[in-house]
């Protein structure tokens, strides 16, 4: 297929650039020496200089070397976004460990699966969650249980913290786990003996960053420091501009969606850190009071969310009163962004919402639009340097110029393959070495990609295909909704019909009126057939809604 998109790169951009020998390591090392008096991160208010944050890291490693855990074996992350997590984090992967990202809200089923599936020795959780370790360390071999607070690296706020969070909000259930180790006790014991230094290669394994499990049983994607590397050196040569403006004017980039998932890791913490600038580290997003509050005390250049988290602060009155002048970069994926949403962000900051697609598989993004781009695209963007994108039929051979097909992937970016699957690994690529993504989609012209749809969500009404991002792009130009999700359900006389769930701004929308402005903008097969109105729509931890928990929902009414 032709790479029109080369076309279409920006003047600085290389796209045949050389990838370089190092790792993250090296680099995270290089870069908290460079800039050691400077803020690498701030959390709940409180400061860590890079020459922190690397004595930190130093400590983890040399605690987890004391306790007889070795190279390659798995540790595993449970935190939100504290201070305490890129600690871990850096400090495990200097080390040779292997970094297990786990959700800090999953069920002790979905724990288990996933502690059982990496073969987990370590595990660092917050004590908020500690119950939920406890429940699940009798079907697991986790060693070693490092439990964090939120009190942790805040200095004299700790007490504090602490008492508020313990006993004034009753934020941690009761727990008991014989032999844990506290968080700043391990610190303290790997401050009194340096690490040992240890040489992590490209083709070792830096990340097991399980699939978000909207789908089937989740999935560890290995990526070795060679994937995250190459991820690191693409995308930072893509936002460039952004970076180097944001260290040069002292604004900070806002870690808001969590940091255990790929998108928030790779987009939003190690470009920064790389760059030597300042990332904000935002605990929980969904308190958008706290969150207003928190974006009003720093200058943002770089933001980077989801359609839901943009819609959201755009509906709260106080984002009003929040400084954006410094933002260069708003950045956003993991659902489509509907132009309702852009036009809105674009008439309050000046900047479009800059789209990129990707997902855990690739280490976090494979297209990109230009962060200079004058216009909403409403694509995907297009392919990074050194990756082809490649639109596949159903028998796997590529399909013509505007085809619409199976988006399939390759870069250096792309996991080696899942944990323990050699069979979802046949199936997961193709005879030639794609990626299988599971979105359906085409490049235009430009070769810009274009997501019609994740296949599983696609809709059959009487042989006629149905993509419920459409469907929703539609609901959302009306003024009176705020959320809406589209859904296929069954139906005896079309298959499946159309079902749209809509959150309303207030009492005055009405179904008719939905229903009215459907038929105006859709063709007849594609209009709702069932509208249900809801308070709210479940979301995954990143804000993605759930149209699988709508499904279930559907399927156990009764009819």
């Amino acid at each position: 297929m032709n790479q029109n998109w080369i076309k279409q790169y920006p003047d600085y951009i290389d796209p045949r650039l050389s990838l370089p020998g190092d790792t993250l390591v090296d680099r995270f090392q290089v870069s908290c020496a460079q800039n050691g008096g400077k803020d690498a991160l701030v959390g709940m208010g409180t400061g860590m200089t890079y020459s922190e944050l690397q004595g930190h890291a130093d400590n983890f490693t040399s605690w987890l070397q004391q306790n007889g855990i070795e190279p390659g074996d798995r540790v595993a992350i449970m935190l939100p976004n504290i201070l305490a997590y890129p600690v871990c984090l850096f400090g495990a992967l200097q080390g040779g460990y292997v970094v297990v990202n786990c959700n800090p809200l999953y069920t002790p089923r979905e724990l288990t699966h996933q502690l059982a599936d990496s073969g987990a020795r370590v595990i660092v959780v917050l004590e908020n969650f500690a119950h939920v370790v406890q429940q699940v360390l009798p079907s697991v071999r986790v060693e070693k249980v490092v439990v964090a607070t939120l009190g942790d690296l805040q200095g004299f706020k700790a007490p504090l913290v602490n008492l508020v969070v313990r006993h004034v909000k009753h934020l941690v259930p009761d727990w008991r786990i014989e032999g844990h180790v506290p968080f700043a006790a391990a610190l303290r014991a790997g401050h009194a003996k340096r690490p040992v230094p240890h040489h992590v290669g490209q083709d070792d394994i830096a990340l097991l960053q399980y699939t978000g499990g909207t789908t089937g049983v989740s999935k560890g994607a290995v990526l070795t420091h060679g994937n995250l590397i190459a991820h690191e050196t693409l995308l930072e040569a893509w936002v460039k501009p952004a970076l180097e403006q944001m260290r040069k004017d002292g604004s900070v980039s806002m870690a808001i969606m969590p940091l255990y998932h790929i998108s928030a890791l790779m987009l939003v913490l190690v470009p920064t850190l790389m760059m030597g600038a300042t990332c904000v580290l935002v605990a929980n997003p969904r308190a958008l009071d706290d969150l207003i509050k928190t974006m009003r005390h720093y200058r943002i250049g770089i933001l980077s969310g989801i359609n839901t988290l943009y819609n959201a602060l755009l509906n709260h009155p106080d984002i009003l009163k929040v400084d954006l002048t410094a933002l260069r970069l708003c950045a956003a994926g993991g659902a489509a962004t509907q132009h309702s949403v852009n036009e809105r962000w674009h008439a309050l900051t000046g900047l479009h919402i800059c789209e990129g697609y990707g997902m855990s598989e690739a280490s976090g993004a494979l297209t990109v639009n230009r962060i200079d781009s004058e216009h909403f695209s409403g694509t995907g963007g297009m392919p990074l340097p050194l990756t082809d994108i490649s639109i596949r039929g159903e028998d796997g051979a590529e399909v013509g110029d505007g085809g619409v097909g199976e988006v399939c992937a390759k870069g250096p970016q792309v996991m080696r393959g899942y944990w323990g699957r050699p069979e979802d690994n046949a199936t997961a690529m193709t005879a030639d070495g794609y990626l299988k993504t599971g979105d359906i989609g085409y490049l235009d012209q430009q070769g810009m990609l274009h997501l019609v749809d994740r296949k599983k969500d696609m809709i059959l009404v009487s042989g006629f295909n149905v993509f419920p991002n459409e469907v929703e792009e539609v609901l959302a130009s009306l003024p009176g909704v705020m959320e809406a999700a589209v859904i296929g359900v069954e139906d005896e006389r079309s298959g499946e019909a159309v079902c749209a769930i809509v959150v309303p701004r207030d009492t005055s929308l009405t179904k008719d009126a939905i229903a009215q402005h459907c038929r105006a903008n859709l063709a007849a097969y594609k209009c709702p057939r069932i509208i249900e109105m809801q308070d709210t729509l479940p979301k995954t931890p990143v804000g993605k809604i759930l149209r699988r928990a709508l499904r279930e929902e559907w399927r156990q009414r009764p009819h």
